[in-house]
C-alpha cells in the first residue's frame, strides 16, 4: 500500500485541495497501541489494491498536526481513526474496530 506521510501543517491544504478532484483518506494511526497496529494491519490487507489517496499519520510523531485536523475537520480526535475527506469537508469518520468496515468503493463511484 502506497502510504502519503502526513509530516507538516501543509499537507493538511494539499489534502484539502485533492479532495476536490477525488475522495481523500486520511489514517490516524498511534504507533504504541496494539489496537491501532491491529486495524491499521487489516486494513491495509483489505485496500492493498485500491487507487484511493491513502494519507498517514503517526500521530504521536505530530500531535500537532493531529490536532489540526480535529478542527479543520470538525472531528473529535480518536486513535486509530480514518476520516475520508471530499471537496474539503470530512464526510465519513470512523475509529477502532470501526475502520475495517468502511466500504472505500462507495465513495469512488
Amino acid at each position: 500500500m502506497n502510504w502519503n506521510l502526513i509530516t507538516d501543517l501543509a499537507d493538511l491544504e494539499t489534502i484539502k485541495q485533492q479532495s476536490h478532484e477525488s475522495p481523500v483518506l486520511l489514517f490516524k494511526h498511534s504507533t504504541r497501541c496494539s489496537v491501532s497496529s491491529m486495524v491499521l494491519s487489516r486494513f491495509e490487507r483489505q485496500w492493498a489494491n485500491s487507487n484511493f489517496s491513502f494519507n498517514f499519520l503517526d500521530l504521536l510523531e505530530h500531535r500537532d498536526i493531529s490536532n489540526a485536523i480535529a478542527i479543520e475537520f470538525d472531528v473529535v480526535h480518536q486513535s486509530p481513526q480514518v476520516l475520508i475527506i471530499k471537496d474539503g469537508k470530512c464526510i465519513e469518520t470512523s475509529s477502532h474496530n470501526g475502520i475495517n468496515s468502511i466500504d472505500l468503493d462507495k465513495f469512488t463511484s
